[in-house]
């Protein structure tokens, strides 16, 4: 779920951006040293939207930079246990396929797509259930809940999310859309 927070961290601004506008040069430095980074209280950080706050201008002995307490508002996803999520498929793999969440991406293992056998398809790169026929390959829309979470720190790419379809209105949107339309036909 991506979140807007208010956040406060201290910069360092180096001597040869000085003269320009001091705003700017902090939300820069907030960018360069916060956008991407993952943390497991506050999750991923996405953009630093905008710097609410300056206080401080410190210089340390030995150090011709200036060091500021910046007070600004961030755009943060946070991956929270049970909560659904759309994303696309962007590999397949045998033991399941990885789903984009946006910064971060999920796995959703092959025992967690549908309640059927699910094989993998490697002349077709695709995952495809034995008695229904369905399939999931490279770029298709999922809805998918988030099973698993594990942040990852100090190596944002080893972060864990575990995902499931096998339940209600979760899975392919194609087959969501195809569930509803049947749904309304037989209603009639």
């Amino acid at each position: 779920m991506y979140k807007e927070m208010r956040l406060v961290d201290t910069v360092r601004i180096p001597p040869g951006k000085l003269g320009s506008k001091t705003e700017d040069v902090i939300k820069e430095a907030l960018e360069e040293k916060l956008e991407g980074r993952v943390d497991k209280t506050l999750g991923s950080i996405v953009a630093v939207t905008k710097v609410v706050g300056i206080e401080g201008g410190r210089i340390l002995a030995g150090d011709g930079g200036v060091y500021y307490t910046a007070t600004f508002d961030a755009l943060v996803y946070v991956p929270e246990m049970q909560g659904i999520t759309e994303g696309n498929i962007v590999e397949v793999a045998e033991f399941g396929a990885f789903v984009c969440l946006g910064p971060l991406d999920g796995l959703l293992h092959v025992s967690q797509i549908a309640d059927d056998y699910i094989s993998y398809d490697e002349k077709n790169a695709r995952l495809v259930g034995k008695e229904s026929g369905k399939s999931l390959a490279e770029g298709d829309s999922v809805r998918a809940r988030i099973v698993a979470v594990s942040l990852n720190e100090h190596e944002p790419r080893e972060s864990k999310i575990g995902l499931t379809m096998r339940q209600t209105a979760l899975g392919k949107l194609e087959w969501l859309e195809e569930m509803r339309k049947k749904e309304a036909e037989e209603a009639k």
